[in-house]
């Protein structure tokens, strides 16, 4: 037999040996199909779920139960066993708890749970047990509580995701106090422990250490502290890692000592938001497949230099920004990279705009803001608009030039420069649109140049600029606009009445220009306002009721330096969320609305976070990007016109002033406990400071200067430790100022009242004049008070009338005393044989006096009494 005849039948054998045992298979398993024991833990684990939507189970158990359980929805067999080994139920919307008949599936491998909600119940233990699992998949799914160890028992695990388990704003979120299991897993490619509280993991870079097929890590949001080096000089994994993320933790520069240029492999770094200083190791430099790196907001500093980059020619997505770095190129520099991502915003680059710029033919974002850039934008720029750049951020900078019409950015962002000349018309495909601070002038109808159709922009600010004209009334196309600010401008003429469309509007600043007329009923309409500001003006007419029935949401109200006139509308009132009200300098009168105290936010302590921001939302890369904007505002704080960003969200304020207000200060005023500032001055106000002013404990600023207010100052004002600015000049006040800690160094603040007296004036009160020391301070005309100078009179002489009219009677008449305590005898006598049974305290548990006194009345009034 020849050697081909030979081969030929050994695979005809091995041919026939593997159709005999798929026979003997198939005769052993003549039903491929999910085994009763599975399908029965299935439907245990159907019944301990709970659906709120579509429901993912309407395929099980149909045909009285019968139905093979392979064919189930999210549910996969092998197709050799027909055991399960593949479960998906991910983002069904369930809730409940996971059934512990779930171990009956012995053969699973792959468990994904994601994106549903266990109401932050513990992971089961008992999935430990399922010990063929290779991909387990719990995040987003609102688990809680500690980790199981058992998950160590995993042995063949290969995927491991828990991440993300805040989602739906839970306080108890999901946690490790150790990581002594994790080694176990020693077939680990991904690790997914996004947003999983580690704080109190010491040995976390230990732990991971000893995965040896470790591809991606992903700790960010963990609370990591920082690692201790001393016992690992460089991962295990080192070799291994194409993606790390540590991200948003507390770790500090000792993590580059784990960064040497043996991480040939590494594709994407993300070291962001930690607490790493010092200087950027140029062996970054080295990792010759780095494609994605991210250093932003930490606190590095010093040189960036060509070195950092030599070798990074896979490099497309590089933030540096919200550090302190000087990037220091050679004028001619090549880079070896086409970035698509450069964010470099506060990295220093300037004084010229940096050239190397021009060698990037691919980059859709592109942040350079706050660079130290005093430079004309050079034309070789604008070339590349063509590659439809989506995210622009040049803001912070000196540069010069004008806007070209080829600007096609959804996002664009040139404020705090000094470019001038007209602005071309580029809303058609912008969303976002910030030319704030610039020297942009000509007429404002560019907005409406166009169009035709719904406008997607949903953020404009033009504020501070030199634009000038009318504005067209063509607002009915920005119905998304979430934004608009035109302050500081030169626009006239009315406020278009299509304004009232836009629905989507928060935030309203048409400040600082020429506007004149009534504000627009149609306002009335955009009812998501939270923040209007129309003051310095020139509007005229009534303060609209509607202010305070349609636009409930409002927090910041600012009508100040327009023509107003008539009185306060008490609707107002109505506004809970109302933190600042500025109607000053105008010809408002009538008095101040009694119903201030509804003020609900003004009514509680406390204070929100510093600054108020407001995000708009910006696509890029199939991901979201929360963009902040913090509000700006001119207030009136402690006699000085100042703006307020940063502390914006403290400020609790009532601006009133430089009106014709009349009428007495409501005594409701004193119920606005958050008040921080209070300023009614340059009124017509009459009647006292209310009695209770010293309720106002957060007051910092207090200005009732140029009224016709009189009486006496309440002595409760000294309790307000924290005023750091008071003026009650010029008013009619009386009396002694009272004594405190601040109240006598407000020099200039009693000044025009001829009769007060007393420190800090060198007008000196009567009382003190005659040397009877320093006298109780009385407020005779205080209508809230009882106490008064004749009532310490009447006390004197009621306490002298009374004590020896009884005692003196008893003193010196001897029949009257014997009479007196035969009385006091008998009635202890008689009580105690009334009550003898009845359960009556003791002197020694403590006399119930109120019940004595009604038992005396009793006695008085009986008959007995005659004896």
């Amino acid at each position: 037999m020849t050697l081909t005849n030979m081969v030929g039948v050994r695979c005809c054998f091995k041919l026939l040996y593997a159709i005999v045992v798929l026979i003997l298979l198939h005769m052993n398993n003549p039903c491929i199909g999910c085994s009763e024991r599975e399908r029965q833990a299935l439907l245990a684990l159907k019944q301990g779920l709970v659906v709120d939507y579509i429901d993912p189970f309407l395929s099980w158990g149909r045909e009285a139960q019968n139905k093979d359980c392979c064919e189930w929805d999210g549910v996969h067999c092998s197709d050799q066993t027909g055991h399960v080994v593949k479960l998906d139920l991910r983002y069904q919307h369930l809730q409940g708890k996971i059934s512990p008949k779930l171990i009956e599936l012995q053969h699973l491998e792959h468990l994904d749970l994601s994106g549903n909600n266990f109401s932050r119940s513990q992971i089961p233990d008992f999935i430990g047990s399922l010990s063929n699992l290779i991909y387990l998949d719990l995040s987003h799914a609102n688990f809680g509580g500690l980790i199981p160890y058992q998950l160590g028992n995993l042995r063949n695990l290969e995927h491991l995701d828990l991440g993300y388990q805040d989602d739906f704003k839970y306080s108890g979120s999901i946690y490790a106090k150790n990581l002594y299991w994790l080694p176990n897993l020693s077939r680990l490619k991904d690790l997914n422990l996004n947003s999983v509280n580690l704080s109190d993991v010491v040995g976390w870079l230990e732990a991971v250490n000893m995965l040896p097929k470790l591809t991606n890590l992903m700790l960010p949001m963990c609370n990591l502290p920082p690692p201790v080096i001393s016992s690992v000089s460089l991962l295990n994994s080192s070799k291994s890692l194409v993606q790390v993320d540590l991200s948003k933790n507390n770790l500090n520069s000792s993590i580059f000592q784990l960064l040497p240029g043996a991480y040939t492999n590494l594709v994407s770094l993300d070291l962001s938001e930690n607490k790493l200083s010092g200087r950027i190791p140029e062996s970054i430099g080295q990792m010759s497949n780095l494609v994605f790196l991210d250093l932003h907001m930490n606190s590095f500093e010093g040189v960036i230099s060509e070195t950092h980059f030599s070798k990074l020619s896979e490099l497309r997505f590089l933030d540096l920004s919200s550090n302190s770095l000087v990037l220091n190129f050679s004028f001619d520099w090549v880079p070896p990279f086409q970035l698509v991502q450069i964010s470099l915003g506060s990295c220093k680059m300037g004084p010229y705009f940096p050239k190397w710029l021009r060698t990037q033919k691919s980059y859709r974002w592109l942040d350079i803001s706050d660079a130290g850039i005093s430079d004309t934008i050079p034309t070789w720029f604008w070339e590349f608009w063509e590659n439809e750049v989506e995210y622009m951020d040049l803001s912070h900078n000196q540069l010069r030039g004008n806007l070209r019409s080829e600007l096609a950015s959804s996002y664009l962002n040139v404020s705090w420069n000094q470019l001038e000349g007209p602005i071309p018309s580029i809303l058609s495909t912008v969303l976002t649109l910030d030319l704030s601070n610039n020297k942009f002038s000509g007429s404002a109808s560019f907005l409406c140049t166009g169009t035709t159709e719904e406008r997607n922009l949903s953020y404009l600010d033009l504020s501070s600029n030199h634009v000038s004209g009318e504005l067209s009334d063509c607002w009915i196309h920005f119905q998304q606009l979430d934004f608009l600010d035109l302050s500081n401008n030169s626009l006239s003429g009315k406020i278009p009445t299509t304004m009232g469309y836009l629905f989507s509007i928060k935030t309203l600043k048409l400040n600082n220009n020429r506007f004149v007329g009534e504000l627009p009923s149609q306002l009335k309409n955009c009812e998501e306002l939270t923040l209007v500001d129309v003051g310095e003006n020139k509007l005229s007419g009534l303060i609209p009721e509607w202010l305070g029935e349609n636009l409930l949401n409002l927090s910041i109200i600012i009508l100040q330096s327009n023509q107003f006139y008539r009185s306060i509308p008490p609707q107002l009132c109505h506004l809970t969320h109302l933190q600042i009200l500025d109607l000053s300098m105008n010809n408002i009168s009538g008095t101040i609305p009694k119903c201030l105290n509804n003020l609900t936010t003004l009514a509680q302590n406390g204070h929100s976070s510093p600054s108020i921001i407001r995000y708009t939302t910006f696509w890029w890369e199939e991901s979201s990007y929360d963009l902040p904007y913090e509000y700006e505002e001119s207030l009136t704080w402690k006699g000085v016109r100042s703006k307020y960003k940063s502390i914006l969200g403290l400020v609790k304020s009532i601006d009133l002033s430089c009106n014709k207000l009349s009428g007495e200060i409501p005594t409701e005023i004193t119920y606005l406990v958050g008040l921080v500032s209070l300023n009614l001055s340059r009124n017509q106000l009459t009647g006292q400071i209310p009695s209770r002013i010293g309720n106002l404990q957060e007051l910092d600023s207090l200005d009732l200067s140029r009224n016709q207010i009189n009486g006496r100052i309440p002595i409760s004002i000294s309790w307000i430790n924290r005023i750091g600015y008071l003026d009650l000049s010029e008013n009619n006040l009386s009396g002694k100022i009272p004594i405190s800690t601040q109240l006598q160094t407000f020099d200039f603040a009693y000044g025009g009242n001829p009769l007060l007296c007393g420190e800090p004036l060198r007008r000196t009160c009567p009382e003190e004049e005659k040397g009877s020391g320093q006298s109780v301070l009385v407020n005779e005309d205080d209508k809230d008070g009882l106490i008064t100078r004749g009532f310490y009179i009447s006390m004197g002489l009621g306490f002298a009338v009374g004590f020896w009219g009884v005692c003196g009677t008893l003193l010196l008449n001897r029949s009257c005393r014997y009479t007196y305590f035969n009385f006091l005898t008998f009635l202890n006598d008689w009580i105690a044989g009334t009550f003898e049974t009845t359960c009556f305290p003791s002197v020694e548990d403590g006399c119930n006096e109120g019940l004595l006194f009604v038992l005396v009345f009793e006695y008085l009034s009986d008959d007995k009494g005659s004896h």
